[in-house]
């Protein structure tokens, strides 16, 4: 159960969201290694921010799964969605945090539910 939020300074309107979307969700899909049936993705632009004292394209986001996260494993998450965000969005990959969240099942809610 994936979860990515990115939030980016980049115009919206420079931005085909559903390209990036779904650019996104293939990425995590595959260097997560879950089925994408499973992976939600969202992209906030034009969100004010600064990193490095700069106002150039940057961004955050913030990656939540149960399992199949973790140590050198997120090293491979993070290229494949600064990738994404690279040739999408050209926020070069030095300008992107991303934090990681190893979720316990009982702590996800789903179909009115958890998936514990």
């Amino acid at each position: 159960m994936p979860l990515l939020n990115i939030i980016t300074n980049v115009p919206g309107d420079r931005v085909t969201t559903s390209d990036v979307l779904k650019a996104l969700s293939t990425a995590v899909c595959k260097s997560v290694g879950k089925p994408e049936q499973w992976v939600m993705c969202s992209l906030t632009t034009d969100k004010p921010m600064i990193y490095g004292g700069s106002e150039e394209a940057c961004a955050f986001g913030y990656l939540m799964s149960i399992g199949s996260i973790g140590g050198d494993k997120n090293k491979e998450i993070s290229a494949a969605i600064c990738g994404v965000l690279t040739s999408q969005l050209g926020i070069p990959a030095s300008r992107v945090y991303i934090q990681f969240s190893d979720a316990d099942a009982a702590d996800v809610g789903w179909n009115g539910g958890t998936f514990a």
